[in-house]
């Protein structure tokens, strides 16, 4: 499909909106985990932990904070799904924190949140940014989602430090690559249905593969956006680090049916007492936001936005 195009046109730039290369900038280890069954049970929970420690030297690799984008909205609510009737290709987040600074200990409390866009690259509280390329409306999938929240939320991590999604494989928009946002809270705690308080230990994105990512794009909904497609090797925060860098580990759900969605997987390292709401402005680590895209104020039904400055940088 035209939408899978590589775009070969956008120079390469990895992510140099950095908060520094140390724990006390706000770093995050990441690792995949690959066991078939890691999203069921607490006994998988132990595992993960188990793996987690197991590769400490992975873990204490620190990776430093990239921009949250212009599409961030404060307020999320505490969910495990997060789709409020978007369709797209089913996908199971499965993630574990741990504390990189304690032999990658599981933090239980922590709060995990996640954003991202629709199958044909619209961000709830943002419909009317263009996604580049051609792609119908945003109302035009039939879906009863609520444009203000739909594909984001928080999950709380249990006593091993996992939390669990469910949503959609994201799709695509000018110039990026398919990806997640994630920010990492700990000190806060739920309240009305969100997460107050505390402070963010990491703001980063999750990446895909390439193979898969555009094996799915030519399905429904997604093939109905078309346009150029930016890979990994182009995109301009993902640093071509592996899991390090924020690439999910993926399995299908079943192998001959990419339609029937897939699991995807994460251990993540954080410094409980670091703080890193992200690189600002001035760091160049997502490129220009497609034509129509935000300044940084949300439609006036949106939840209020995040005071930090970063929330109108590049994505």
């Amino acid at each position: 499909m035209t939408g899978n195009h590589k775009d070969k046109t956008i120079t390469r730039r990895r992510a140099i909106a950095v908060t520094g290369g140390t724990i006390a900038a706000g770093g995050l280890a990441v690792a995949g985990y690959q066991s078939a069954s890691a999203d069921t049970g607490t006994s998988a929970d132990a595992t993960a932990t188990a793996s987690a420690t197991s590769t400490g030297g992975e873990c204490m690799t620190l990776m430093t904070s990239v921009t949250e984008g212009p599409y961030y909205l404060d307020g999320a609510l505490v969910r495990k799904d997060i789709t409020e009737g978007k369709s797209g290709v089913p996908l199971t987040l499965r993630l574990t924190v741990v504390d990189a600074t304690d032999g990658c200990t599981p933090v239980p409390g922590a709060a995990v949140e996640i954003w991202h866009c629709d199958a044909w690259g619209y961000y709830s509280g943002y419909t009317t940014a263009n996604p580049g390329g051609s792609a119908p409306a945003e109302s035009e999938d039939g879906s009863t989602a609520d444009d203000a929240t739909y594909l984001r939320g928080y999950q709380i991590a249990n006593g091993n430090g996992v939390v669990r999604f469910e949503t959609i494989f994201p799709g695509w928009y000018t110039p990026r690559t398919c990806h997640i946002h994630v920010k990492v809270h700990t000190g806060g705690e739920k309240e009305d249905g969100t997460y107050e308080g505390g402070k963010v230990n990491y703001t980063g994105q999750f990446f895909f593969d390439d193979d898969i990512a555009q094996e799915i794009f030519t399905l429904e909904p997604y093939s109905k956006h078309s346009g150029s497609y930016t890979t990994l090797d182009n995109d301009m925060v993902y640093d071509g680090g592996g899991a390090s860098s924020g690439l999910l580990t993926l399995k299908a759900v079943h192998k001959k049916d990419p339609s029937k969605g897939y699991k995807g997987f994460l251990t993540l390292g954080i410094d409980p007492d670091a703080e890193s709401t992200g690189a600002g402005s001035g760091g160049g680590g997502g490129g220009t936001p497609p034509s129509g895209a935000p300044t940084g104020e949300p439609p006036s039904d949106a939840p209020s936005e995040s005071a930090t400055a970063s929330a109108s940088a590049s994505s």
